[in-house]
């Protein structure tokens, strides 16, 4: 069995994130060569929970700076880059669009800009969002062949992004052997996610302050998965990516089980149960900005192209996020019990992103 990500050098945009702290943990134990990129974290993050970090180069920018982007990526001299930094809150959207697509679009024109002139990269991810498609409240699961959408700034921000990829794909990395796909996932959740406007952030502060979480569309279903789902997905797309597999989609599902699909207000009272709480959610009151009653995914195009699929069932994703929380409440070592959920979850995925595509066709062949 082969380590493909060992000794690889890897540029992650937006590392000091939720899903880009993880990633780059996840990256950090395969042994890579990590390079981040992205705003300063935050005060209690996860990025800074599970620091120190040997042997990974960090730097604090705005990928709106597309000067300061292009020297940091030149700096790192990557194989393969994956772009999470973004303006991911579709609520924020409404307050700040400029931002949001300022970040969303133009970061993602810098970013490419920069692979452009880097002379170094052969591979790039780009990560946007299962909100990508244009939904008409069909309530059927979104393939990748769907029409691209988004009424609100956010999702209509990474749809564009989307187009972004597919203009620069088109009309220079192609020539220049250089390839770009995107990943779209869906609704995330694991422990160590803080932000504002999330629900498991904002039910875990509730249970701090001994309230009821508030909830503006508690009959909301969406794809929950644990964070550890779509991450190894997106490395096994770059591995594939990297390593020139034949036939590779130019974007690709990320998502959950369709049994897994469920109401905000069934993750909640799942959550509740999991704390040993009764139910705890009330609804918001007053007016609040539109939201999809519906969003779905089918992730066959993952299953078929890189043999990726869920290995957590909702009951075992909230266990998990529950678990992480209360071990931070409890004041454990939050970087080894991080690290202890990673390894939980590469033992029920051996042959998905953790093992070699080569050696993975080597086996089927």
């Amino acid at each position: 069995m082969t380590n493909f990500w060992a000794g690889r050098r890897v540029f992650i945009t937006g590392h000091t994130g939720f899903k880009g702290a993880w990633l780059c943990l996840w990256l950090e134990r395969m042994g890579a060569e990590v390079h981040g990129a992205a705003l300063a974290a935050e005060p209690g993050s996860l990025h800074q929970l599970v620091a120190p970090w040997p042997g990974q180069h960090h730097t604090t920018l705005d990928i709106r700076d597309r000067d300061r982007l292009t020297a940091a990526l030149q700096a790192a001299r990557p194989e393969i880059v994956i772009h999470m930094a973004a303006q991911a809150l579709v609520r924020r959207s409404y307050a700040d669009p400029v931002e949001t697509f300022a970040a969303n679009v133009m970061g993602t024109v810098n970013l490419l800009e920069a692979v452009r002139a880097s002379g170094t990269v052969s591979a790039v991810l780009v990560v946007t969002s299962d909100k990508v498609y244009e939904n008409h409240g069909e309530g059927r699961p979104f393939s990748e062949l769907d029409p691209l959408g988004g009424k609100d700034p956010y999702s209509n921000s990474k749809a564009c992004a989307e187009l972004v990829c597919r203009s620069y794909r088109d009309s220079f990395m192609a020539k220049e052997g250089i390839l770009v796909a995107t990943a779209r996932a869906g609704n995330v959740i694991g422990g160590g996610d803080w932000a504002e406007g999330r629900l498991v952030p904002d039910f875990m502060r509730a249970v701090s302050d001994g309230r009821s979480i508030s909830l503006r569309y508690p009959d909301a279903v969406r794809p929950w998965q644990h964070v550890l789902e779509p991450l190894s997905g997106y490395l096994a797309m770059a591995e594939a990516l990297a390593t020139r597999q034949g036939g590779l989609p130019e974007a690709m599902n990320f998502g959950p089980d369709p049994d897994s699909f469920a109401t905000v207000a069934d993750v909640v009272d799942a959550l509740s149960a999991a704390c040993g709480l009764a139910r705890g959610w009330e609804m918001a009151p007053g007016a609040h900005p539109p939201e999809a009653a519906t969003l779905t995914l089918t992730s066959q195009l993952a299953a078929a192209s890189l043999g990726w699929r869920p290995r957590l069932d909702l009951g075992e994703t909230i266990e998990w996020t529950s678990a992480w929380y209360a071990a931070h409440r409890a004041g454990r070592d939050m970087r080894s019990f991080t690290l202890d959920q990673i390894a939980r979850y590469e033992a029920l995925a051996p042959t998905s992103a953790l093992v070699s595509v080569h050696a993975r066709m080597a086996m089927a062949g």
